[in-house]
């Protein structure tokens, strides 16, 4: 048997709910081994973000290049970044080992409302990560702060939000629609030629924090895997469904607590 692998490129999370930890527990769930390079340590819990210590960029690269030298990484899962300095050197890095099926999660503020990327690094996502991604998944915010745009209100903007973001180089956009308004959560999956609209009923709780690293790293799980874009998409959408649906049964938190990976096993 030979196991897919799937290497994540994010910042730790010491509450285990988002980022590193959350993608090794997704990939654990779907069956895919995980790899990672850390680009930042995190102190942090369901009440939001107190400290943050980036890895020096060197040291990011040689993580990457430690996996990527050694393993058959089938995808790429890029979660915060942090700085420009260390977007300059994933994007190098990746380059340099023709990686594929890259799923860029444009990370910019925590589930808490803490900030997680320095602001002057939002032009080299645009730039340097964005053209290298396969697929690029913002939430509303982050899709409008990638256009410098107003946040999208109807499906019409959302859509063309998400062509505009095409036009940087990606050649799929998912646009989350956490954040938006109404009984579902509708995603939308959008190419040159195809947009498709995945809908899920929206679960009252709150407890969703890691719920786009976990998308993100789902989707990853799926290429690793072998799967069309179309399928993996679909999958994480079903498997972060339930993961939100089933949180409540973790009782971790009166905050913003973590979904539940392992919702499948126990």
């Amino acid at each position: 048997m030979t196991i897919p692998v799937a290497l994540s490129i994010a910042g730790s999370d010491t509450i285990g709910g988002a980022g590193i930890q959350a993608d090794l527990k997704t990939f654990s769930a779907l069956g895919v081994y995980g790899t990672t390079a850390i680009t930042a340590l995190t102190a942090q819990n369901t009440r939001g973000v107190t400290a943050i210590h980036e890895s020096p960029a060197d040291f990011v690269a040689a993580q990457i290049d430690a996996v990527m030298s050694d393993l058959a990484v089938g995808a790429v899962k890029i979660g915060m970044t942090a700085s420009e300095p260390i977007i300059e050197t994933i994007t190098e890095r990746l380059i340099h080992w023709k990686a594929k099926n890259v799923v860029l999660d444009p990370v910019m503020i925590a589930t808490s409302g803490d900030r997680l990327l320095a602001e002057d690094a939002v032009e080299a996502i645009r730039t340097r990560l964005i053209p290298v991604a396969s697929l690029a998944t913002p939430n509303l915010p982050e899709a409008a702060a990638l256009l410098e745009e107003d946040v999208a209100q109807t499906e019409d903007e959302i859509v063309g939000q998400g062509r505009r973001i095409l036009r940087l180089g990606v050649p799929a956009v998912l646009i989350k629609g956490g954040h938006g308004e109404g009984p579902q959560s509708i995603d939308y999956l959008i190419r040159e030629d195809q947009v498709i609209r995945l809908a899920a009923e929206r679960v009252r709780t709150k407890n969703v924090h890691g719920t786009g690293c976990t998308l993100s790293s789902a989707i990853a799980a799926g290429l690793a895997k072998g799967h069309s874009l179309e399928d993996a998409v679909g999958e994480a959408k079903d498997y972060v469904s339930a993961a939100i649906a089933e949180a409540d049964r973790l009782q971790l938190s009166r905050d913003h607590g973590p979904i539940h990976h392992f919702h499948a096993f126990y």
